[in-house]
Order: structure tokens, then C-alpha cells, then sequence
């Protein structure tokens, strides 16, 4: 019944709240999959939990850290099973996606899960959905209930910067201890420190894309992730980027983040490049989420009207399909994989240049 168990939670259940990163996680090396997938599970779910938006901020907060508690076996104000079943019964009965639904009504077994890891794969998957928790709980400390009508933004760009660490600079890192820990070989022992630099990098490349590709979303329920003190410098304000024509007003604070995004990508890529050539299912694995996300990227430069949340800066299936395709063909050869990286950063960078001197 355990193994059951363990195959649905990680099989079927694991694919319903995955969506897309499922690709991802069915390409990578068997002895990645159950911790990699594992932690995604209650990441997931503590996801789902912090994003309710018909519970009031507070009781989320208060769900959300007896959560982190039960992950990491510690007791709080909440005890263990109090903690699940008022997730079970008042996070659950509000989703209207019947895998998320089923996701909050099993973690019992998901963390049941947990306890059955190696102890290195249990640290490491506590660790991980620590940190991303702590950035869950930024935003519900940070932004105003979604349906307040108000908007608030972030100070500065140290906190923007520090924001993607927690929820996505992490992964990063985790992804990197998983593969020393699994796949000895795949990474240079002497290039350990580099290496978790790197993914940390990948991982705030890849949430970079998506606090611009979804800024007018996000404005729409309170939060506004561009920095107040870069806003300031283009005389906007929060509220003014929810104007109709604001898009390209705010146009060079874009640029100016895509920029510092590009840096990133560029790390990204170096770390696929440091991975063996034929280490296929890990290279696959930090190929697709860098062209998807250099693809979405230019897709936004090239939008007028980049704030709007009618007009999203997002790929279609076909895109995604062609680039998974085209990927698994080049992914041995780091003369094409070069050539096609080089190509995307120009014409985003050129794009960039051209619009800037009309």
C-alpha cells in the first residue's frame, strides 16, 4: 500500500499539479526523480495554500507556516494534524483544479513520502521548500489582500533580487546539490562552489522572466515586484503602470531588467555547457527552461503593450513543441547549442537597441 502510495502521489498526482515542469522532471536521471519530485509535491502545495485568495492573507500565513513546521517535523501554535485537516478543509474545498484539491487532501502521504527519502534527499528537500516558503510568506507579509483594490511595490532592487533567490534562486541550488548527490561525474567536484553561483543565477534568470511577463497580472492583484526606487527614476508610480499607454513609458525600466536578466541566462548556459555533452537527460533538463525563457523574453521586448494582461509575452504550444524538438536533436553538440544561444541573445539585444534609438 506504501509503494502505492508513493507511485500515485509521484506518478499521476505529481503529473495533474506539475503541468509542464513534469517534462522536465520525467527527462532527469532516475535518482533525481522521487527527492526532485517530492520536493515540487510540497512546494506545490504550500503554493496553492500561500495563492488562495478567497481566505484572508493572515489565516494563509498561519496555514503556510504550520505547513513548513509539519515539513521540517518541528510543533508550533498549530499541532501536526490540526495543520492538515484545516488545510484539508479550508484550502482544499476553495480550488477549483480537482488535482490541486486532491494534492491538499493527501499530505498526509506526501509527507509520508518524505520520511521514506535517503536522509541527504530529506535534508535537502526540507531545505528547499524552507526557502520557498520564506518567499511565499514575503509576499503575504509584503502585498495587500488581493481584493483590497490597493497595490503595493517592492523598495528596491536588493529586495527584488533577494526575493528571487527565495522563490526560485534556490531551486537552483537545490537542483545542483541533487545532481552531486545522484549523478556522480555529471559536475566537477573542484567547480562545486561555481557551480551552485551558477544555478543560483539560473534560477533568478528564469524568475526574472516571469515578474516581467507577468507584471500587468500581478498588478491586477496588488503586487507590483518593479522596485519602487526604479520606478521613481521614470516618474511612474505602482498605480500609473495600470494605466492604458504606461507600456511604453516603462518600456526602458524593462529593458533595463531584461538586461540584468541576460546576465543571468548567461550563467545558465554556462552551467548546461559544464554538464557532460552526453548527458542527454540533464542537459535537456536546463535546456528547455533557458530557450523557453530567452524565447518568452524576446516576445516581450518586442511588445507594445507589455502591461497589459490581455496582450501576454507568452509562447505558444507549437513554440514549445519546436523548441523541445529542436533541442533533443542539438543537445549533444556544443557547437550548435552555442550557435543557437548566441543567436537569441543577439536579436534580443539588437531588438533592445533598435527601439531605444527611435
Amino acid at each position: 500500500m506504501q509503494n502505492s502510495n508513493r507511485a500515485y502521489l509521484l506518478g499521476p498526482l505529481l503529473k495533474g499539479v506539475s503541468r509542464s515542469f513534469y517534462l522536465t522532471l520525467r527527462v532527469l536521471p532516475v535518482g533525481m526523480r522521487d527527492p526532485v519530485g517530492e520536493a515540487y509535491l510540497l512546494a506545490r502545495a504550500a503554493d496553492t495554500i500561500a495563492d488562495t485568495s478567497l481566505i484572508p492573507p493572515a489565516q494563509r500565513l498561519a496555514l503556510l507556516l504550520a505547513f513548513r513546521e509539519r515539513v521540517n517535523g518541528t510543533s508550533g501554535a498549530m499541532s501536526d494534524g490540526d495543520a492538515l485537516k484545516r488545510i484539508a478543509s479550508e484550502v482544499a474545498g476553495q480550488q477549483t483544479q480537482s488535482d490541486e484539491k486532491r494534492l491538499l487532501e493527501s499530505l498526509d502521504g506526501a509527507l509520508d513520502v518524505l520520511g521514506q527519502l535517503d536522509e541527504a534527499d530529506r535534508v535537502a528537500v526540507r531545505e528547499i521548500v524552507t526557502t520557498l516558503t520564506e518567499g511565499m510568506e514575503f509576499d503575504l507579509r509584503t502585498f495587500p489582500d488581493e481584493r483590497s483594490g490597493q497595490v503595493a511595490a517592492l523598495g528596491t532592487w536588493d529586495e527584488l533580487d533577494r526575493y528571487t533567490y527565495l522563490v526560485a534562486g534556490c531551486v537552483g541550488e537545490f537542483w545542483t546539490k541533487m545532481t552531486y548527490l545522484h549523478i556522480p561525474g555529471a559536475l566537477d567536484p573542484a567547480l562545486r562552489d561555481t557551480m551552485y553561483q551558477r544555478g543560483v543565477r539560473f534560477g533568478k534568470a528564469l524568475q526574472m522572466v516571469n515578474v516581467l511577463r507577468d507584471c500587468g497580472k500581478d498588478l491586477r492583484i496588488g503586487r507590483c515586484y518593479l522596485p519602487a526606487t526604479m520606478l521613481a527614476q521614470a516618474a511612474l508610480s505602482p498605480a500609473d503602470l495600470m494605466q492604458p499607454g504606461t507600456s511604453a513609458r516603462a518600456r526602458p525600466l524593462m529593458f533595463g531588467l531584461v538586461r540584468i536578466a541576460l546576465d543571468h541566462f548567461r550563467a545558465a548556459i554556462d552551467y548546461t555547457f559544464a554538464l557532460p555533452r552526453l548527458s542527454l537527460r540533464l542537459r535537456l533538463a536546463c535546456l528547455w527552461p533557458i530557450l523557453i525563457g530567452l524565447e518568452t523574453l524576446e516576445r516581450l521586448v518586442d511588445n507594445e503593450d507589455w502591461l497589459d494582461p490581455a496582450r501576454p509575452s507568452k509562447l505558444t504550444r507549437n513554440d514549445v513543441y519546436r523548441i523541445l524538438a529542436c533541442s533533443t536533436l542539438a543537445a549533444p553538440s556544443n557547437a550548435l547549442l552555442d550557435a543557437w544561444f548566441k543567436r537569441l541573445l543577439k536579436r534580443i539585444e539588437s531588438r533592445m537597441k533598435a527601439i531605444e534609438a527611435i
